[in-house]
């Protein structure tokens, strides 16, 4: 394990660009919205900084994401040298694709943020904290276009950490494609009025949860203009329509943030993102 010492520049607030700088890594592959939705939402103090992850031959796939997982601590360094206050991680499979287990993952997180001196979150386990600091014992997971062993391996940490998933299932499981690959063919974009259907799907299927899930980062093109919406823009919406909590994997990581800076959405957001207005 190496020395690292944060170079003392960014004590010093007034050569920062903004108040509370933030920054975000994705999968390769993908032109990841996450932190155009963050900034968003954000106070105009905020500030936005993005560092992709690289594998020149990705695939999209789960061994690839433990192969890769030392790309995190790179990454985390590089934003810790710019002055990033707190670090995300966008995919919530790479939690469970590790191997680490949930306490594993706390433990690995903690440490990159205590070696970097950057707090360092990850949406996979970002989910768990927001579920248990909600209080909630039973979800239903949309696992909207995961693959199957994908949102299966999202389960799977959930029940570890002690939830009771009482129903999973992605788009082909709900009827709204026939297979896996026509999922695919969409490119994790959909239909406007997916949204809600696919929630009110789940519900039927689970109206004794105490929330329900969003696996992934599913994006759905309103009607009006043909922009692509994702989950954090339309869970208000949603929360009216169902009565019940909306947690999404982006919601989460936007929430874990959020509460490691002090401070809350700027915009009317869903009871999670809500509860840090306060």
């Amino acid at each position: 394990m190496k020395d690292y010492l944060k170079p003392t520049t960014w004590n010093d607030p007034s050569v920062k660009l903004f108040p509370y700088q933030v920054a975000f890594t994705c999968p390769p592959n993908d032109f990841d919205p996450s932190p155009s939705d963050f900034l968003r939402i954000s106070p105009r103090s905020v500030g936005v900084h993005a560092r992709m992850l690289f594998n020149r031959d990705y695939g999209h796939e789960l061994s690839q994401r433990k192969a890769m997982f030392g790309q995190l601590e790179e990454y985390v360094e590089c934003m810790a040298n710019t002055g990033a206050d707190v670090c995300g991680q966008i995919g919530s499979n790479w939690v469970h694709a590790s191997g680490l287990g949930v306490d594993g993952v706390r433990q690995y997180c903690d440490e990159i943020s205590d070696r970097y001196e950057t707090p360092f979150h990850m949406a996979g386990y970002c989910m768990v904290e927001a579920l248990r600091d909600m209080n909630v014992e039973k979800v239903a997971l949309n696992a909207s276009y995961h693959w199957p062993e994908w949102w299966q391996g999202t389960v799977g940490f959930l029940k570890e950490a002690g939830f009771d998933v009482v129903w999973a299932g992605n788009f082909v499981d709900q009827g709204w494609f026939d297979v896996q690959d026509d999922l695919n063919d969409c490119i994790w974009c959909f239909d406007g009025e997916l949204a809600k259907k696919s929630f009110e799907y789940v519900a039927d299927k689970a109206p004794n949860a105490d929330a329900y899930l969003a696996n992934g980062l599913p994006n759905f093109r309103r009607a009006s203009d043909g922009l692509a919406e994702r989950l954090v823009d339309l869970e208000v919406g949603l929360e009216q329509a169902l009565g019940k909590p909306i947690v999404s994997h982006d919601s989460a990581l936007y929430w874990r943030i959020f509460k490691t800076l002090g401070i809350g959405p700027a915009t009317e957001q869903g009871a999670l993102l809500s509860s840090l207005k306060s």
